[in-house]
């Protein structure tokens, strides 16, 4: 790809981002160091602000929030509001990201990352064009080569709970300069956790499930 078809392809994308990104490395560096990615939803913003609240006093520094449902966007927006009046180390990002437009709309609101069920190369163009950590959900090998032509890092592995941790065993070797967090399968049990890190993930994504109402 040229220097000119890189530019172009870049101010394609600056109209409707903000200034301020937060940058993969960054979120990379977070995530890897709590080992764990918290995710969660909740049609209510009051519950919505309580829980990212008692998510940040636990001393979790990274989380996200998914985009599922009418209220996502909203709840979204004035969570932005809050991290940034209390929580001046709190990465906030959002999942189910499904299309440009989910990924555009969100890292206008403030999302600091963005996560996919699945693979999607429009929105890996968008963030890397603009150095925004993107973790594309993937199943097969196939998916997993085709993000790391395209420069992602970190793969979200969905759905974990029908991979397996044998399956991060079976391909750790073939990707060793990839990160791998699975979707899907993660519990806080002690047992689980061992034998997805002894597989070689560097993080779970958990489900807060008790609180998605």
């Amino acid at each position: 790809m040229n220097v000119e078809h890189q530019q172009r392809r870049k101010r394609k994308f600056q109209v409707s981002t903000p200034q301020i990104m937060t940058a993969k490395k960054d979120v990379t560096n977070v995530i890897l160091q709590q080992a764990i990615l918290p995710l969660y939803f909740n049609a209510d913003e009051t519950v919505s602000i309580e829980v990212l609240r008692a998510i940040y006093k636990a001393g979790i520094e990274a989380v996200e929030y998914t985009n599922r449902g009418e209220a996502a966007l909203n709840n979204f927006k004035k969570l932005v509001q809050i991290k940034n009046n209390e929580m001046p180390r709190m990465l906030l990002g959002v999942g189910t990201v499904k299309n440009l437009q989910d990924a555009e709309s969100y890292i206008n609101a403030g999302a600091d990352f963005l996560v996919s069920p699945g693979l999607i190369p429009a929105v890996i163009d968008y963030a890397n064009s603009q150095d925004i950590f993107y973790a594309p959900g993937c199943m097969t090998p196939s998916e997993i080569i085709t993000a790391e032509n395209k420069g992602i890092v970190f793969i979200k592995l969905f759905p974990g709970n029908l991979l397996g941790p044998e399956f991060v065993s079976s391909i750790k070797d073939i990707f060793p300069k990839l990160l791998f967090m699975p979707t899907g399968g993660v519990d806080t049990t002690k047992e689980n956790l061992e034998s997805w890190f002894k597989a070689g993930v560097c993080a779970g994504h958990v489900w807060c499930r008790k609180i998605d109402r």
